[in-house]
């Protein structure tokens, strides 16, 4: 009897102590705006289900839920190489209540002209909670070539014939590295582009194509399951995980690399007290065990992966200068 009460008493301690630690991290977050969060927060994603940005914004949502009493609400809009998701946003109130998760592309369709909105100004940024880099990826058990050398090699003396895949549209991350890559190196790559991401990954298992470019960490999976081996990063240095694979710029590629960054935004004339409730509400996710966790196993903790409100408006305005200097240069935009 007596150990049960000196267990009763632990328990009681430690849920005290755990249910204090949950109050003191909601208590953080500033006060909730009158008449907000009283029916679920919509979050509209601009690619399929099981992608990368359908996978952080379900990490993202459980995270939120985790820290705040709000509940949330995913809908997946894809098509239009991230595009088509964008009038859904344009059209809902500016309440707060429909966020839309996107990610590097939307700058790039602002610098290329395929949208009107800047989205660092004429939409709010609330957070990024993901930035990463790209990588080159070959079946391990493909005999031609084993890494970047031998690859390199191959393609060279076979030019035209190795096929790459691709997900994105003309402009777009994927697709500009490439061309970069292919004119500082030499490389004559047929590239082949998919719009879902499990068309695009099934590409390079299936030996529908030769090559993959991809992240990281939405391919994880597949590379420790061994049936994509990474041969080469496209950073300016090598990341700890990565320490076997060369960077672009040992391969001779002199580029700054574009970056994969993914993110949230609210309509632009969002009341300042719910954005300011929203922005906290993003660090507090971002912050949270389950989430990191999450980061941790995509590989999204390999370089700084958070900006707040104006960080991400100083990244998304980068981004779109950097685009708009490489689509001059390669004739996209004039």
């Amino acid at each position: 009897m007596k150990r049960q009460i000196i267990k009763l008493a632990a328990t009681t301690v430690l849920c005290a102590i755990v249910g204090s630690a949950a109050i003191a991290e909601k208590a953080a977050l500033p006060e909730m705006p009158t008449g907000f969060g009283k029916r679920p927060i919509t979050i509209i994603v601009p690619y399929g289900a099981g992608g990368g940005s359908d996978q952080l914004s379900r990490a993202m949502v459980k995270s939120l839920e985790t820290v705040s009493d709000l509940h949330f609400q995913i809908v997946n809009k894809p098509g239009g190489g991230g595009t088509a998701a964008i009038p859904d946003f344009m059209i809902a109130p500016a309440d707060g209540h429909t966020i839309m998760q996107h990610i590097d592309t939307a700058a790039a369709a602002y610098a290329k002209g395929d949208i009107r909105e800047n989205p660092a100004t004429d939409w709010n940024p609330l957070c990024i909670t993901q930035i990463t880099f790209s990588q080159i990826y070959i079946r391990p058990d493909d005999t031609r070539y084993t890494d970047w050398p031998s690859f390199i090699k191959y393609a060279k003396e076979n030019p035209g014939k190795l096929s790459m895949g691709l997900l994105g549209k003309v402009g777009s991350l994927e697709l500009v590295t490439m061309r970069q890559l292919s004119e500082t190196l030499g490389l004559d790559l047929r590239q082949v582009t998919f719009d879902k991401p499990a068309e695009t990954y099934g590409s390079l298992i299936g030996s529908q194509v030769d090559v993959l470019f991809e992240q990281p960490g939405d391919v994880r999976t597949f590379i420790d399951s061994k049936q994509m081996k990474p041969i080469l990063t496209i950073l300016n240095e090598r990341p700890k995980a990565f320490a076997n694979v060369p960077t672009h710029r040992e391969a001779g590629a002199d580029f700054d690399p574009l970056l994969r960054f993914r993110g949230f935004f609210v309509k632009k004339d969002t009341a300042p007290d719910r954005v300011k409730y929203l922005d906290a509400l993003c660090a507090a996710g971002f912050n949270e065990a389950g989430y990191q966790k999450f980061n941790e196993a995509k590989y999204m903790n390999l370089i700084d992966s958070y900006r707040d409100s104006e960080g991400a408006k100083k990244l998304i305005e980068k981004s779109i200068e950097s685009y708009k200097a490489i689509y001059k240069k390669i004739g996209l935009v004039k």
